[in-house]
């Protein structure tokens, strides 16, 4: 039997700074976490795909896909969106509907009370998985408690060096359950046999935990913001990734933030990596055998994920009702609990089990 993960192993992940005596509650209403894509594309106007933008509230991305399809009479596949978006807040994105040779439906005929569309434009291409430029968050978190100066002290921190690019917890399932229902699945031989986007879940939530793993060690051995041999860089504004011999000058563009350190995303093939940093990553991934070897029997390659998240335009505001409001954008595959995470101790209100 393969040993089952709990909640207490997300959360004994390193912290980048020493906890403070902060705490807050989040999404106690809806309107107190929105979220808005940046896309990077210009639409052409025309096209044989339909994109919509849609602001949705109370409902997940897919049933929204779901019924667009059936509004327009088409079959699920008909329907693609980059990213999927919280269910508990208010979240916009786009959506583009494959119709080529169809005349239009009157969207203005699609009501329904989980979301509204916005606007409608025709391109030439369908909206793929992941392209997107990032997301805007607007964050309020209610019932405060701790000290008003240290509460400014750490949105500080968090604006001048930013936060571990940790996968949130929703990438792992209530109660780590993505993670130890792959575990199940690949001790009874089941895990191949699984439909693609459901075994795609399952080895995403894997290999995010092995990255998580490997920068709550690098954290812990005080090398999160400090390169040492062996270490891949990444450009801050591309996933471009490059090795380089320790220098001065290598070190203040780290400090610049021009660059960041990375870490493994484990799959088959030769590590970027090279000396203590590929010996430090594959001692992680061999603390998790089952998950190393389901990832590289599945050809997933051997990847990089970078270790530092900047929140770009990060602004905060104090509220007369013991509230505050945190705005910022993180780019695509980040996550705003991985900020929330270092920033206070937060009770989600919107979870399961709250009282």
């Amino acid at each position: 039997m393969i040993a089952r993960l709990k909640m207490y192993d997300y959360q004994n992940l390193a912290h980048l700074y020493p906890v403070l005596a902060l705490s807050a509650d989040l999404k106690t209403q809806k309107e107190d976490f929105i979220v808005d894509e940046i896309m990077p594309v210009t639409l052409s106007g025309e096209g044989e795909h339909c994109w919509l933008n849609i602001t949705k509230k109370g409902s997940n991305t897919d049933f929204v896909a779901t019924e667009l399809a059936r509004f327009c009479g088409l079959k699920s596949g008909a329907v693609s969106y980059a990213g999927l978006k919280d269910r508990n807040a208010i979240t916009t994105q786009w959506f583009s509907v494959h119709m080529p040779g169809m005349k239009e439906p009157e969207w203005q005929d699609l009501k329904h009370d989980e979301f509204v569309i916005n606007e409608v434009r025709r391109h030439s291409r369908k909206l793929k998985r992941g392209a997107l430029a990032g997301n805007q968050f607007k964050i309020r978190l209610r019932n405060l408690k701790g000290d008003a100066a240290d509460w400014d002290q750490r949105l500080s921190q968090i604006l001048e060096n930013g936060v571990p690019n940790y996968f949130g917890l929703q990438r792992f399932g209530h109660q780590m359950n993505n993670l130890n229902r792959a575990a199940d699945l690949i001790e009874k031989n089941k895990l191949r046999r699984m439909k693609p986007h459901k075994r795609g879940i399952f080895l995403s939530a894997m290999r995010s935990w092995i990255f998580n793993m490997i920068v709550s060690d690098r954290i812990n051995d005080q090398t999160f913001q400090q390169a040492v041999t062996g270490d891949v860089f990444m450009l801050a504004e591309s996933s471009a990734c490059f090795t380089e011999a320790l220098s001065e000058l290598l070190e203040n563009r780290l400090k610049q933030k021009e660059i960041h350190l990375t870490a493994a995303m484990w799959g088959r093939g030769d590590s970027m990596a090279a000396a203590m940093v590929a010996e430090a990553e594959q001692g992680v991934a061999d603390q998790f055998p089952v998950f190393s070897d389901a990832l590289e029997k599945a050809g997933l390659k051997q990847e990089r994920r970078a270790m530092r998240l900047m929140p770009v335009n990060l602004n905060w505001e104090f509220d007369t009702d013991n509230s505050v409001t945190v705005s910022f954008e993180l780019t695509k595959g980040s996550y705003a609990t991985a900020v929330l995470r270092e920033l206070c101790e937060i009770t989600d209100v919107s979870l399961p089990g709250f009282k």
